[in-house]
């Protein structure tokens, strides 16, 4: 599963990061955000010498979530040296979801 990542730990887990971190903003109440955490969990495991997947409740980081202009979720932003990347909204399947990180890294 996933870690959890708040604000102050944003630096050290995803600026620092020798490797680019996808980061899934969602929230608990998000139906859509619930079908694709497992998902998003499953990449973390598979994609693990590749990336680092975090997650971020938009309801208990909400000045990180407005930081990157999170207007709806789930949203992924994959940060490569700290920037974003690449940014993804919506629930998707895997196959989908592998494809846009893979063609981003």
């Amino acid at each position: 599963m996933a870690a959890e990542l708040t604000a102050s730990q944003f630096e050290a887990e995803v600026t620092n990061s020798p490797k680019p971190v996808l980061v899934d903003f969602w929230a608990s109440w998000c139906g859509p955000c619930r079908a694709l955490s497992p998902i998003v969990d499953q990449i973390g495991e598979e994609m693990a010498d590749k990336l680092t997947v975090l997650k971020c409740n938009v309801d208990e980081e909400s000045d990180l979530a407005q930081q990157f202009g999170i207007m709806s979720i789930p949203t992924l932003i994959l940060f490569k040296n700290g920037e974003v990347a690449h940014k993804m909204v919506g629930s998707m399947p895997k196959e989908k979801l592998v494809a846009e990180i893979e063609q981003n890294l």
